[in-house]
């Protein structure tokens, strides 16, 4: 994906939200994953939380996010999956103002290259609500890399081109 080196990097602020009943920070593979690939892009983390798998806690922690003017953007990892426990897709449509169906679609679409058809087992999905993208991964570090290598990093650049998320963040909340 080309990246357009004449135009200024703007980083994001970032929150990751890891959603599970059993880990801790300690053994958040994941969520340090994540952290990891945020910073080495130049991004700020700008908080980290582990919450239970439980729609309204993944609300509540979201909606104090979104409501964080020093946070852009929450990426979650866990909970997408099909199993009764795993409701981080319906805590993300509570707080959406609009879906990002194509995030889903081409993560994927990624991930069917290297698991195959066992990608059909995740519900992947992003959303812009109030102005804050949240993006919503599996739990697996293989998921992580896939969903940030393939997609965020390059639309989380503000000088991606032809276009990307970050220079649609001015106009998020236009009426």
């Amino acid at each position: 994906m080309p990246i357009d080196e004449s135009a200024r990097f703007l980083p994001v602020r970032i929150a990751v939200l890891t959603v599970s009943d059993t880990r801790s920070l300690a053994e958040d593979r994941s969520g340090d994953t994540l952290v990891a690939r945020i910073e080495a892009a130049g991004h700020v983390l700008a908080d980290r939380a582990i919450v239970r798998d439980d729609t309204d806690v993944i609300v509540a922690r979201l909606h104090a996010w979104i409501d964080d003017r020093d946070v852009d953007c929450v990426i979650t990892t866990g909970g997408t999956g099909v199993t009764g426990r795993d409701v981080t897709p319906e805590a993300v449509e509570r707080v959406a103002d609009k879906m990002i169906p194509g995030f889903g679609e081409l993560f994927r679409w990624l991930s069917y290259a290297k698991i195959g058809t066992s990608t059909v087992q995740s519900r992947a999905c992003a959303c812009v609500a109030r102005g804050t993208y949240i993006f919503a991964l599996p739990g697996s570090t293989g998921a992580v890399k896939d969903g940030w290598d393939g997609i965020l990093v390059a639309q989380l650049d503000s000088r991606h081109r032809p276009c990307n998320f970050v220079e649609l963040m001015p106009r998020l909340m236009e009426r």
